[in-house]
């Protein structure tokens, strides 16, 4: 049986909030109109959510998270829109997350089991994936997208429009101007520079050996052969008849407006 919703004496929940079973809301928290917060999620003292925002099961906002923010756009004119986040995420301090605009998706979305830890910042029509870590103070522009599995390290940050493939890794500091392909490992100075595959966080993922050959041929195609990157998608497409993995990082190149960090 669920634990009953919470809601401390000093906490201001809107009556046109909607909490689930066993949501627990902490001291001096606000919890706008068109708030959805679904079972056993944990809004924590000095948190603010504000709608439109829908909030899945079984989150974690630890103290004085600024969740479902007007988008800060100069554009944004009141409209409606919308953040719209999933389950099992654990958010930390002082971290914020904004909805949409119009002329964007007109929606955030953030997927399931996150972990942003303080002063992360998610900006407008942001699509992150699943099982994604946001070390303290990463910033997203907006509209960027950020796929299954990415770590960001500390106090990088991601420029507009950017991309960023799933199981890559940004190294502290790292400002990226431009797209990050799957299994990509970008370091170094602040521009950021591609450093290899993220081999150790591809084997705790159950990439077995043949899987992380075949990635680290397709990066050495890419980024060390020194090929111009019309001939360098001939041959990753050759090599992704063998490989899923090459099929999905070719995908992603193919799909992208903004150059890649090459």
């Amino acid at each position: 049986m669920s634990a009953p919703t919470a809601i401390h004496p000093s906490a201001v929940v809107d009556p046109g909030a909607k909490l689930g079973e066993g949501v627990r809301v902490g001291p001096f928290a606000y919890i706008g109109p068109e708030v959805e917060i679904d079972d056993g999620t944990v809004v924590g003292p000095h948190c603010t959510v504000t709608g439109p925002t829908r909030i899945g099961r079984d989150n974690h906002f630890v103290g004085h998270a600024a969740i479902g923010g007007d988008p800060q756009d100069k554009k944004f004119k009141g409209e409606r829109v919308e953040l719209v986040i999933g389950d099992r995420n654990q958010v930390r301090e002082f971290v914020t997350i904004n909805r949409g605009t119009v002329t964007g998706s007109g929606i955030t979305r953030v997927g399931n089991d996150n972990m942003l830890l303080a002063y992360t910042h998610v900006a407008h029509d942001c699509i992150i994936g699943n099982h994604c870590v946001f070390s303290n103070n990463s910033t997203l522009a907006g509209h960027v997208t950020i796929e299954d599995w990415v770590i960001m390290s500390g106090f990088a940050g991601v420029h507009q429009f950017c991309r960023v493939g799933a199981h890559a890794f940004i190294g502290m500091g790292v400002l990226l101007s431009g797209d990050v392909p799957p299994f990509t490992m970008v370091a170094g100075d602040a521009a950021g520079r591609p450093r290899g595959i993220n081999s150790e966080g591809l084997k705790r993922r159950g990439f077995d050996a043949d899987r992380i050959a075949a990635i680290k041929r397709a990066y050495r195609t890419l980024y060390v052969a020194g090929l111009p990157l019309a001939e360098a998608k001939q041959q990753l497409a050759e090599q992704a008849s063998a490989s899923d993995d090459v099929r999905a990082l070719l995908q992603f190149i193919e799909s992208g407006e903004r150059p890649l960090q090459r």
